[in-house]
């Protein structure tokens, strides 16, 4: 049987970066907080809400003020605000085709990671999407993962973390599971020299998974 894939979500199936950055800084300003440039909102892709606002706020009642905020946008228009990464979804649907098991797992909360993934063209493709509960209570990846794996009635032996931060390596680590490292997102080589391999181009993906 094959391997079970678990994918990232944002920087790795897609790039959200105009929609999140946005979403924080109506957030912020909201707030009448400062904005970090774009150089530093690269960096709050991928974590989740209250570890990014309350890294600034310090603040446990603004953080959730900013995280609600941050939501208002995104519900209205914020959630469509992304572009398919070029070659992603041939090479989703060759696995597919290849007999894989794909999942989402990412820390976007739940109802919108599930309305982006419906969305896309290949949505179809995912067994489960696994996203943060609303309140906060699960939200770091290797919750995640462990919520992911345990949906999917897997071992974490059967199964490859593939993202582009190193969250999600951490994430796969933490459960003594292989991983991919993409870096067409918005970590980088560096930050990612702990996953299993590593991936340039979507259409590396099966070369990795088969070494």
């Amino acid at each position: 049987m094959r391997d079970i894939l678990l994918f990232d979500l944002d920087g790795t199936l897609i790039d959200s970066e105009v929609g999140i950055a946005r979403c924080n800084a109506y957030a912020l300003e909201r707030l009448g907080e400062p904005v970090p440039d774009a150089v530093a909102m690269r960096t709050w892709i991928g974590p989740s809400l209250r570890t990014n606002f309350g890294s600034v706020l310090h603040d446990a009642e603004r953080t959730e003020r900013a995280v609600a905020l941050y939501r208002e946008r995104f519900d209205a228009i914020g959630w469509s605000e992304h572009t398919v990464y070029p070659g992603i979804e041939d090479a989703l649907r060759a696995l597919h085709a290849a007999g894989h098991r794909m999942s989402v797992v990412t820390a976007k909360n739940q109802p919108h990671a599930e309305r982006i993934v419906a969305h896309l063209p290949f949505g179809d493709l995912f067994e489960t999407i696994t996203g943060a509960s609303v309140d906060g209570r699960i939200g770091e990846k290797p919750e995640l993962i462990g919520v992911a794996i345990g949906h999917l009635g897997v071992p974490p032996s059967r199964c490859w973390m593939i993202g582009d931060r190193h969250l999600d390596i951490d994430g796969a680590r933490h459960h003594g599971m292989r991983s991919v490292g993409v870096l067409w997102g918005f970590g980088g080589a560096d930050e990612l020299r702990a996953a299993t391999a590593l991936c340039a181009r979507p259409d590396e993906l099966a070369a990795a998974l088969a070494d």
